[in-house]
C-alpha cells in the first residue's frame, strides 16, 4: 500500500462570459500600500516625497487619489514593513498606477481591489493582487475573512462603487460592436468570436 499522496486536480476556473454579470462585479476601488524598510531613512524620506508628489497631483486634477492621513511607520495588520495606503477609485486608476509605476525608485507597492472578499478563497490581499516592484510576504491572519458590505470610502467624491453607471449595457453593447468594426482592418487585431 502506496502512502504517498497524488496531487489533487485544481478546480476548473469558471470565466463569466455573460456581459451583466461581468458589469455587475467590476472592482471600482483599489487600494496601494507604499511600502517602505522603516528603519531605512532614505527608503522612509523617498516614500513621504511620493506621498507628498501624490497629493500636490491631486490637488493640480491629474488624478483622484486619496492617502489616509496615517503613515505606518512600523508593521501593521497584513503589511509586514511600514506602509501607508491610497484609494483610488477606477475612474483614475491607470493614471495613478501609471504615475507610481514610473516614480516609485526602490519602493514596492501592493495593489489590491476592494470588495467583499478580503482573504476567503478569492483574496483580495492574496490572489487578486498585483505588485509594482518586488513582493513582501503577508500575515493575511490580521484580516476578516469577508465583509457584510463592500468597504466604501469617500462617498462624497461619488467615484468607484459611489457613482452612478455611466454606460447602460445596451450602449456598451453598442460600444463593443463599433470597436470591433473599427478593428476588422487591423491586421494586428484578434476577432472577437460571433454573438451566439
Amino acid at each position: 500500500m502506496s502512502t504517498a499522496s497524488t496531487p489533487s486536480t485544481p478546480a476548473p476556473v469558471r470565466i463569466p462570459l455573460e456581459l451583466k454579470q461581468v458589469v455587475e462585479s467590476e472592482i471600482k476601488e483599489w487600494h496601494f500600500h507604499i511600502y517602505f524598510h522603516q528603519n531605512n531613512a532614505e527608503e522612509n524620506a523617498a516614500a513621504l516625497k511620493l506621498r507628498d508628489s501624490v497629493l500636490r497631483l491631486r490637488r493640480d486634477g491629474a488624478f483622484v487619489a486619496v492617502p489616509l492621513f496615517r503613515v505606518n511607520t512600523a508593521p501593521i495588520g497584513p503589511h509586514p514593513v511600514g506602509s501607508y495606503e491610497i484609494w483610488v477609485p477606477q475612474e483614475t486608476f491607470s493614471a495613478v498606477f501609471s504615475y507610481l509605476c514610473m516614480n516609485r525608485g526602490n519602493l514596492s507597492i501592493l495593489v489590491h481591489p476592494l470588495t467583499r472578499e478580503q482573504r476567503k478563497s478569492a483574496e483580495d490581499h492574496d490572489t487578486r493582487v498585483a505588485w509594482i516592484g518586488p513582493s513582501y510576504p503577508l500575515d493575511l491572519t490580521a484580516l476578516p475573512l469577508r465583509s457584510e458590505e463592500i468597504p466604501l470610502q469617500y462617498p462624497s467624491l461619488r467615484l468607484g462603487y459611489s457613482a452612478k453607471p455611466q454606460l447602460t449595457l445596451e450602449m456598451r453593447m453598442k460600444l463593443g460592436a463599433n470597436v470591433e468594426h473599427l478593428l476588422a482592418s487591423e491586421k494586428e487585431a484578434a476577432r472577437a468570436p460571433p454573438r451566439v
